[in-house]
């Protein structure tokens, strides 16, 4: 690995330290001051006013680092001036010097905006395309140097100062994006979780219906075999008193239950029964209407009569979908397939639209379409169709067949 790549990535790691550790910043720069002023001193044979100078710049151009953590432009800044100056003086920078100065601009670029980064790379890249004017005959030490020497020097030292304040910029930028998709993620999480519970307190509404019906007829058969059976035992009566008492108990609690569910929703709550997929045509008709959809029902398989939590999700399903394919694929012609099988009921809904019928439905259509698959264990499917158009499909478990 070449020098100024090895120097880049110390300054890199120095950066990463002194944004870890409080305490670092100040060890960094007064190590490196006092590593820069033995370089001075070994380098720089001449004596006189010369040197004084030279070690101050060298000072200036490492020490500031120490406070780099709380007034970091005002650091970065002194450390730019001094380590320009020195390269009149020098004909280049120590090495502790450099180290420093890339940390400092990694550092820039990681916590300010390119505009007051950019300046501080800029005296390198003038010094590189200009040249210094030791290039062509002698050092501040009285040593001659080779042109090309110097100028590759001053190259490296231009691509080194802004690979580090690029390095620093990427750094800061992938931050912000990476906070800002996690903002992102936390607030989209956060919509799908208040629009699942508002699809599982909707879904328990519904339920109710179904399952207030079931106890009320637990409970009226109940008193009916007590009545209608002659020379029945007591025991026997006794017992078919308390089903229908605990019946009626249950469904009270059902009631209370409902009234908890409904104390978030608006209007008036509908009395009317849950639809089951007998009113599958009607559906059909309606999206006919209202948005000019072809629609058309295929049935495959033998039809059988399911339970009615089963028949309330199918409706379900295929109404979200319709109401999908209006929203987003208007006129689009839709195929509504129900596949009876012995242990499934296979529901599908088909548009041949553009397929973008997902769009407004990740975060509310499908939502609602997974709680209520997932209820009856199922599993649901969602996207693209083959060639056009997109497809919910939904596979429901059904008990087997007896008789």
């Amino acid at each position: 690995m070449s020098q100024p790549s090895v120097l880049i990535e110390r300054a890199v790691t120095v950066g990463r330290r002194m944004t870890a550790a409080p305490e670092w910043p100040t060890t960094a720069g007064l190590l490196l001051g006092m590593l820069a002023m033995v370089e001075v001193a070994l380098r720089v044979t001449d004596s006189g006013p010369r040197v004084s100078i030279a070690l101050l710049l060298a000072l200036c151009a490492t020490v500031p680092l120490a406070v780099a953590r709380t007034h970091l432009v005002i650091a970065a800044g002194t450390m730019t001036v001094a380590s320009s100056l020195s390269l009149a003086t020098l004909p280049r920078l120590t090495g502790a010097g450099l180290v420093a100065q890339l940390a400092v601009l990694y550092l820039v670029g990681r916590r300010h905006s390119p505009w007051v980064a950019a300046p501080m790379v800029l005296p390198f890249v003038g010094y590189a395309l200009l040249g210094p004017l030791w290039l062509s005959g002698t050092t501040g030490g009285g040593s001659a140097l080779p042109a090309g020497t110097g100028r590759l020097s001053a190259v490296l030292l231009a691509a080194g100062t802004t690979t580090a304040l690029g390095t620093g910029i990427a750094r800061r930028l992938r931050r912000a994006a990476t906070e800002r998709a996690v903002s992102r993620q936390a607030l989209e999480d956060t919509l799908i979780e208040h629009v699942a519970r508002g699809e599982r307190a909707r879904i328990a509404r519904e339920l109710h219906d179904v399952v207030a019906h079931h106890i009320s007829m637990i409970a009226v058969q109940a008193e009916t075999a007590r009545l209608a059976t002659p020379g029945m035992p007591a025991e026997g009566a006794k017992r078919l008193v308390g089903i229908a008492e605990t019946a009626r108990a249950a469904l009270t609690e059902m009631r209370r239950l409902l009234g908890v569910l409904r104390s978030d929703t608006e209007g008036v709550p509908t009395r009317r029964p849950q639809p089951s997929l007998y009113q599958l045509n009607e559906l059909l008709d309606e999206a006919r209407a209202s948005a000019g959809v072809a629609a058309r029902l295929i049935v495959r398989g033998h039809v059988r009569a399911l339970d009615p939590g089963i028949e309330l999700t199918a409706y379900r399903i295929v109404q979200e979908a319709l109401t999908n394919v209006r929203r987003h694929a208007p006129g689009a012609a839709v195929d509504v397939a129900l596949h009876y099988t012995a242990d499934t009921l296979c529901v599908s809904v088909r548009d041949n639209g553009p397929g973008q019928a997902a769009i407004g439905a990740v975060g509310h259509g499908l939502v609602g379409m997974r709680e209520r698959v997932a209820m009856v264990d199922g599993t649901l499917t969602a996207g693209p169709a083959p060639v056009s158009g997109f497809l919910v499909r939904a596979t429901l478990p059904l008990p087997k067949e007896t008789g």
